[in-house]
């Protein structure tokens, strides 16, 4: 497109041919980002035939939704450079990662609508304010600080990391309503208060398996890996491999463990049942399949545990 026979622009002149309007132009200029080339006799703005390029790419970046601060930062780099590099690089990276997390939000929303929706009328208050009370896309803090509670204390950080690793599911970026609603119940859940008919803590977090508890919940999740391909294949409990390490792991943490009596202790600890019921329908089926959770796993080995006490009986 040739450009003025002086080599300058007005400000009307720049913008028909950006097809902008002067507005546009004039807002860009104010702002220090299309700067002037000179002013007329009549003190009107002059631009060179250079601001028509800049003015694009200024356009070009908003249309991308990037914050005036970031155009500039890609404008100033644009121009110490001969083109815009690791800036924009920077600049679209970072507007990508919001895009994904408000499309994320979005999409947990839409199926948070949906559940309301769908469920019956008199049941869509009570469904309303259970999914409200989760953010879109939702955090799993209030789910750790249920297992660091829960956990026996001054258990060794990287201990701790790899147990919540395990116990505390992702929610899915592109969430069935199922999985929504599942998500609120488990949020619901942690942040309840505990059961007062019963211990919040199994009788192995006692004061005296502080300095154990890494050991046994390392060995544990060993033992929790060996069961999930059973368990997903639909195998009946039985004793092997998963069940030998799971009963090592308490005797390595806690001494020589006979099995009948290791079996009566579990089983009147506290249970999560409920809690691993809704990580299942959280995580959802793979390959057609129920999700093998640490919950089912211990579950599974318990079972394992009972039907080898009472062979040996």
């Amino acid at each position: 497109m040739p450009g003025p026979a002086d080599g300058l622009w007005s400000i009307g002149e720049l913008a028909e041919r950006a097809g902008a309007t002067v507005k546009t132009v004039r807002f860009y200029s104010d702002r220090g980002l299309l700067p002037e080339t000179a002013r007329s006799a009549g003190g009107h703005r002059r631009y060179g035939s250079g601001a028509l390029d800049r003015l694009g790419l200024i356009r070009a970046l908003r249309a991308l939704d990037l914050p005036l601060p970031e155009v500039r930062r890609v404008l100033e780099d644009e121009a110490g450079d001969g083109g815009a590099g690791a800036v924009l690089e920077d600049a679209v990276a970072a507007r990508l990662g919001r895009l994904g997390e408000q499309m994320a939000a979005l999409r947990w929303r839409e199926a948070g609508l949906r559940l309301v929706q769908d469920c019956p009328p008199r049941e869509r208050a009570g469904r309303l304010r259970l999914i409200a009370a989760v953010a879109a896309p939702p955090s799993t803090d209030a789910l750790a600080r249920f297992w660091r509670a829960w956990l026996p204390p001054r258990m060794p950080a990287p201990a701790t990391a790899a147990f919540l690793e395990h116990a505390v599911p992702q929610p899915p970026a592109d969430p069935a309503p199922a999985q929504v609603l599942a998500f609120a119940r488990l949020h619901a859940l942690v942040t309840g208060p505990c059961p007062a008919a019963r211990p919040c803590q199994p009788a192995v977090h006692g004061a005296d398996a502080r300095s154990r508890a890494a050991v046994l919940y390392a060995g544990l999740a060993e033992a929790y890996g060996l069961a999930a391909e059973p368990l997903r294949n639909g195998r009946a409990p039985y004793a092997g491999a998963a069940l030998d390490c799971f009963v090592a792991a308490y005797a390595a943490a806690y001494g020589t463990v006979f099995r009948r009596r290791l079996r009566d202790r579990l089983a009147a600890d506290p249970r999560f049942d409920r809690y691993w019921e809704l990580v299942a329908e959280v995580a959802g089926p793979r390959d057609g399949r129920p999700a093998a959770t640490p919950g089912t796993a211990h579950d599974w080995l318990l079972a394992a545990l009972d039907a080898d006490v009472e062979r040996a009986a």
